[in-house]
């Protein structure tokens, strides 16, 4: 009798060590310091994963920070490759792809040389007009100061004494102006540079893009090769697509203000419209800084009426932007949340100025195409109505 007792003691014992094996692993049994919560050893999982990615991301950045140059030229040969491949392509079919890819560059060339020279063209005729008229602005704005209806009034003198500060402000940061605009003139070197190997990367990718990424596909291991492809796939349209919607928009853009300025008898029609086409490249504050210029000049050449024309006229060539030509350009091809687009402006500026607010909108965009392509989504949930009615009433009863 004692050792049949003996026995199923020891069977309780062991099933019940069994059972708490199962459950909670009890460390007396297994050994082992589990006792942590389920949720616990799931965000440590995560936490530990988001920091690989975080270092990751660090390093790519300061690499990125070492080789600037080399990094601008080749998003620069990117740009020039995605706006001028449609017409590579056309232009391959009636002659040899080296000298189509040759003529499309010497095209693009060309039309930026002659949109720099109609701007120069047109600031030498109206300087002097400009001038003229610039003086008489500034003198009605200076009246409407000290004499106008603001609940605040401006005068000459202190206008005068405001000046005088910002000119001794000049002189006695002399140096450190002229050490920024050598700075300045060190970077323009830099920008010609960059300028210069964009293209020279460029001739390569227009006429052997195909070949070049075969032979980047080949130097990986067989099993990765079809992720990859999908993912440069997916990230080439999305990129392409961006570059030249955008590139579309701002000629329209740059169309639609010269016309507008020019109606309104605003001087410097062109050389504004051009400030207009050029902010079209930077997301969210391009377009409201080259519309704050504009109106500065309409304001000091033909008077605060001119400057309010001016403004709701821009104003509206960005809602016909955001409205028509965005959706009816780029389609699907880049579809990220206004939200996502402000932060992302807003931590390229905080990183690389206004170079990282105009690539960072379209590496964003990249980089949520190519997740969204290698992604495996799970059914949607769908959202159940007793459930929630029974939860509403219990909180009510609460």
């Amino acid at each position: 009798m004692s050792e049949v007792s003996e026995g199923r003691s020891t069977g309780v014992a062991s099933a019940s060590a069994r059972k708490v094996a199962g459950g909670r692993r009890n460390p007396a049994v297994t050994g082992r310091d589990d006792l942590a919560p389920r949720w616990l050893h799931r965000s440590a999982g995560v936490a530990w994963r988001l920091l690989v990615v975080l270092a990751a991301v660090v390093v790519v950045f300061y690499a990125t920070s070492r080789v600037t140059l080399v990094f601008v030229a080749v998003f620069l040969a990117l740009v020039f490759t995605a706006v001028l491949r449609p017409l590579v392509e056309v232009m391959s079919r009636v002659m040899p792809r080296g000298l189509a890819t040759a003529f499309s560059l010497l095209a693009g060339i060309l039309f930026f040389l002659g949109m720099l020279t109609y701007v120069g063209y047109s600031i030498a005729t109206q300087w002097n007009d400009l001038s003229t008229q610039f003086a008489d602005g500034i003198n009605q704005i200076t009246d409407f100061l000290e004499s106008g209806s603001l609940p605040f009034t401006i005068t000459s003198e202190q206008i005068a004494e405001w000046i005088d500060t910002a000119l001794a402000w000049v002189q006695e940061h002399a140096g450190d102006l002229a050490g920024q605009a050598a700075a300045s003139a060190g970077s323009v070197v830099v920008g010609f540079t960059a300028v210069a190997l964009a293209i020279f990367c460029s001739v390569f990718f227009l006429a052997r893009g195909a070949q070049l990424w075969t032979w980047f596909l080949n130097q990986l291991p067989a099993r990765t090769r079809a992720t990859w492809q999908v993912a440069g796939g997916a990230g080439w349209y999305t990129f392409s697509g961006y570059t030249r919607g955008t590139v579309i928009i701002a000629l329209v853009d740059g169309v639609l203000a010269f016309l507008l300025l020019s109606v309104l008898r605003v001087p410097l029609a062109a050389p504004l419209a051009v400030l207009v086409l050029i902010g079209a490249f930077i997301p969210l504050v391009g377009a409201p800084g080259a519309m704050i210029v504009a109106m500065i000049v309409a304001l000091a050449a033909n008077g605060l009426w001119s400057a309010v024309a001016v403004g709701v006229g821009i104003a509206l060539i960005g809602q016909l932007e955001g409205h028509v030509l965005q959706p009816l350009i780029m389609g699907k091809q880049v579809s990220l949340h206004p939200v996502v687009v402000a932060l992302a402006v807003t931590a390229g500026t905080l990183t690389a100025g206004i170079l990282g607010a105009v690539i960072s909108v379209p590496l964003v965009a990249v980089a949520w195409a190519v997740f969204s392509r290698l992604r495996t989504l799970d059914p949607p949930m769908e959202e159940d109505e007793d459930e929630v009615t029974d939860a509403e009433q219990g909180a009510d009863a609460r």
